[in-house]
């Protein structure tokens, strides 16, 4: 036992002093953190700009039924007076409608995790991750074809981009099992997927921005040509390993492949078996189901709330659905900074870390959601506990959402994939149930949708706490499968 800690010491130790020899500065590891952070910035951008456009594209008198809130609530009028463009064509979609066009996506986006990871780990998470994003990017184009065509053709289309967007992160996670030294994982994915916050908080103001003063088409035409744009850069300058990178310096390369060396497999064979037994797995699994309730809820519906709750209009109801997102990317970046910290500096261990992490990104936005329910009409009071809620969320970015790494390097795209399948249920079911409960679109409505997101996030998170883990799996590591044999 004392060897072990000596050992660890030691290794640690050399580790720091690898890292002062390897500055972090125009490495080859933050480059890509860099490329993917807008790789994924653009990834959200086309993802939630439908929330916003959809808004739009429907006719006021075939939208959801009137307000009730509206007689107590006051409407917002726009500070800025210039004509609003009214030149986009309307669909007479109900709301029931609108709920299925906005959970389309995750149809296709769940049935691409798993076979994204594994796919990452045969062929490398570049060509998967480029290639989902271009695919996306140019269904995006094909947006405003398919909704003149036809509810069915819309949906379709945006089922098509769910496929594409499946194997991103599965893709990203199996890249950094070969790029991220252990101890700086919550540094480098923490910047990496805070693109997806920052392009949130980008593209919700500036979606309302176009529909106000273009039109909604030009919503689907200005981002799905920066995602074809993005492309020829990550094909250009990204490689699947540091063997394979063309410019990164000996000294960094040598950096991390000695970091990781105790901890890949060089086994063929993926062990299915032991990874879908493993209660480590699990605990992320539920933790990350119950998060993706909550955001993909939020995500897909705020624009919907500010506007039929809280009345704002569409200017003010881009920004203000930006602004909890701008906390949480800067929760994000934060926390990564922290955690790696807390790891390095503090010798706290990395489960200890994971699980306290997440404790915070799901209690605390829980507490803030049910207290954003019961506010009435104090609009500031509501935009600032729906801020602070999806804020604190940020957390667990460095929390259970990395924890992949932590347990299986080897395999992260799998498990992600694996994970990620079961958290895109709430994308495909949240809005529609949500949808479902708020007919009437009362406060007491909206109340419900928050008690049972909230509900979820605080199962989640204690389910997490019991059975999280924070040491790689012996299961994980190529000798695993020698000692089977043996035995």
């Amino acid at each position: 036992m004392m060897g072990g800690i000596v050992r660890m010491t030691q290794h640690s130790a050399l580790a720091r002093a690898s890292r002062s020899r390897v500055p972090a500065c125009c490495s080859a590891r933050y480059n890509l953190a860099l490329l993917a952070f807008f790789g994924f910035f653009l990834l959200y951008a086309l993802r939630v700009n439908l929330s916003v456009a959809l808004v739009d594209m429907v006719e006021p008198n075939t939208s959801l039924a009137k307000n009730v809130t509206s007689n107590v609530c006051p409407e917002h009028s726009s500070t800025i007076n210039v004509p609003r463009n009214t030149t986009g064509e309307k669909y007479s979609w109900d709301a029931d409608t609108q709920g299925w066009i906005l959970g389309s996506f995750f149809y296709g986006y769940i049935i691409t995790q798993i076979p994204g990871g594994y796919l990452a780990s045969k062929i490398g998470g570049k060509l998967l991750l480029g290639f989902g994003i271009f695919g996306t990017s140019v269904f995006t184009l094909l947006t405003p074809l398919a909704a003149n065509l036809g509810v069915g053709y819309l949906i379709a289309v945006r089922a098509l981009e769910g496929l594409g967007e499946g194997v991103t992160f599965p893709a990203m996670h199996s890249m950094w099992s070969s790029w991220a030294p252990p101890l700086e994982r919550s540094k480098l994915l923490s910047i990496s997927y805070a693109g997806a916050q920052l392009g949130t908080v980008v593209s919700l103001p500036l979606s309302g921005l176009i529909c106000y003063y273009m039109n909604w088409i030009y919503v689907f035409y200005i981002f799905g040509a920066l995602g074809v744009l993005w492309w020829f850069f990550w094909m250009w300058l990204v490689s699947d390993t540091p063997e394979a990178h063309r410019s990164i310096s000996h000294a960094e390369r040598e950096y991390i492949l000695s970091s990781l060396k105790d901890q890949l497999s060089t086994q063929k064979t993926v062990p299915w078996r032991p990874i879908l037994e493993s209660l480590p797995l699990w605990a992320i699994v539920v933790a990350h189901f119950s998060y993706n309730w909550t955001f993909y809820t939020l995500l897909t519906l705020l624009p919907t709330y500010m506007k039929e709750i809280l009345r704002f209009d569409a200017q003010e109801n881009g920004f203000l659905s930006a602004l909890p997102y701008f906390g949480c990317w800067l929760c994000i970046i934060l926390s990564g900074q922290i955690a790696d910290y807390l790891r390095q500096n503090r010798n706290l261990s990395t489960v200890c870390v994971r699980k306290c992490f997440t404790l915070i990104g799901m209690i605390g936005p829980a507490v803030f959601l049910v207290a954003a329910g019961f506010i009435g009409c104090n609009y500031a009071l509501a935009v600032a506990f729906v801020t602070i809620s999806t804020t604190l969320g940020g957390f667990c970015t460095s929390g259970y959402s990395i924890n992949h790494l932590d347990i299986a390097p080897s395999y992260a795209g799998i498990l992600l994939g694996i994970t990620n399948t079961f958290a895109t249920i709430p994308g495909m079911v949240g809005p529609v149930i949500a949808k479902n409960l708020t007919h009437n679109n009362t406060v007491g409505e909206w109340q419900t949708v928050f008690y049972i997101a909230a509900s979820i996030n605080l199962f989640g998170a204690i389910f997490f706490v019991l059975f999280a883990s924070g040491e790689v799996q012996d299961w994980a590591v190529s000798g695993y499968h020698l000692r089977r044999n043996w035995k």
